[in-house]
């Protein structure tokens, strides 16, 4: 049974606007400690593919907030929510510390879809009571 569904879309414009203007500082707000260096690595091969990168974690962790009914309030939070992948490449959510615990006693999984362009990052989540 579907418990909620979320979607997002950022622009790519603003993730890099905020980037010049906090530095690293932004990226680790947003940012899982795995995907902080996934973002670091690509920045520096490609700093636009890093960029992207950002973007579609931020728009992913939004749509997942807005799935669940909580946004951006605890237990949810940027960096208890990661954006994994498996190994076929299907992104999936991570969850650590509290925001797991809540998520696992509710018994829900969860369903994550992200794709970018040039300007914009989109995301669509869906989450589902087991």
């Amino acid at each position: 049974m579907i418990y909620g569904v979320g979607t997002d879309i950022c622009d790519v414009r603003r993730i890099r606007a905020s980037l010049e203007r906090h530095g690293d500082r932004f990226a680790l707000k947003i940012l899982s400690e795995s995907e902080f260096a996934t973002w670091q690595a690509r920045s520096q091969r490609w700093p636009e593919r890093g960029n992207r990168y950002l973007a579609t974690r931020f728009s992913a962790k939004e749509a997942f907030s807005k799935a669940i009914g909580l946004g951006m309030t605890m237990p949810m939070t940027w960096r208890l929510c990661e954006i994994g992948k498996l190994p076929s490449g299907q992104p999936t959510i991570v969850l650590h510390g509290v925001l797991k615990e809540w998520f696992e006693a509710r018994k829900l999984t969860a369903h994550v879809s992200v794709t970018d362009e040039t300007d914009y990052a989109a995301s669509f989540c869906v989450v589902e009571t087991l």
